[in-house]
This record gives C-alpha cells, structure tokens and sequence, in this order.
C-alpha cells in the first residue's frame, strides 16, 4: 500500500469517526487498522505469518485507544452529572451538559433530581434520577436512568456500577 493510499484511508476513517455514530466508528477502526496493518507488514516482511501477527497487534492496539477514549468521555459526562447533583437536596431537580472536545458522542444534557441520601459519616451520598433529552421531530424526548453519586472530598463523583447497555450501547 502506498503511503498516499495510507494517508486517503486515514482521512476517511477521521471524517467517519468525527461523525459520532458509535457502530461506524468501531468498524472504521477495525478498517483503518487493516488497512495500516496491512501497510506496515507489507513494507516489513514477506511472511505471512509475521503479517498476520502485525494485523492482529495493529488492530488490537487500535481497538484499545478508542475504547480508552469511550471511557474517558463516558467519566466526563458521569462526572458533569455528579457535579451538578453535588449540591442539591431531596426532590430539587437541576440540570446537566456535557459538551464533548472529542466528538465520538453526541454532546448531551437533561435534568436530574436527588431521590435520596444515603451514606453514613464518611459516605456521604446521593442517589439520583437524570434524564438524557434528545430533539426527535421538534418533540423532547426524555431518556430516565438511575445513579448513585458520593462525595470524594470538595468533588461529587460517580460511584454506581453502569454497564447501562442500553444507554451506551456496549459494556463499558
């Protein structure tokens, strides 16, 4: 594969992944990652063998950065929820953005409310109810889910378990 080549794959796969659909995304990776795997061994060896061996580490390590980039824009957008639900009380509803600087998600925002406080002295915390508003035909729709949020210090962080698949589509 020539470097020119290379490069057009490249640019492709970023205008894909910069679309934010998540199944694109990870097929655009699984791609790409062929594609430099391909190069790479092609350049460095006629064996076959080697070549698979490149492919798979090329597309393994691909897969890797983007599912650390998922979690990192998952625990900002947990964590813009949390610090919104830091210092409200029982029954008082407030609201939640998450604009996103690399933008593999949509940028999301919704309302929430403290249901409860739980905890004792050191476990100070609060369980919550936020939603997730989207626009569909000019209508607001509303997406519920539920959370536990404690306080670490000066900072409200997340603290519930959340595979949640059916709010990110895949487990964590």
């Amino acid at each position: 594969m020539t470097c020119r080549n290379l490069t057009l794959a490249l640019l492709l796969a970023s205008s894909c992944v910069l679309s934010g659909c998540g199944s694109v995304l990870t097929a655009t990776t699984a791609d790409v990652a062929g594609i430099a795997g391909a190069g790479i061994s092609g350049a460095v060896t006629q064996s076959p063998t080697a070549a698979a061996g490149i492919g798979l580490g090329v597309a393994a390590a691909a897969n890797a950065g983007l599912q650390s980039v998922e979690r990192d824009v998952h625990s900002r957008e947990q964590d813009q929820i949390a610090t919104a639900a830091g210092p409200l009380i029982p029954g008082q509803i407030g609201h939640w953005s998450v604009s996103h600087t690399i933008p593999i998600e949509k940028d999301e925002h919704g309302e929430l409310v403290v249901t409860r406080l739980v905890g004792a002295a050191d476990f100070d915390c609060k369980e919550i109810i936020f939603s997730v508003d989207t626009m569909e035909k000019k209508v607001v729709q509303k997406a519920f889910y539920t959370a536990t949020v404690c306080r670490d210090g000066a900072k409200w962080k997340w603290a519930s378990a959340e595979p949640a698949t059916a709010r990110w589509g895949a487990l964590q």
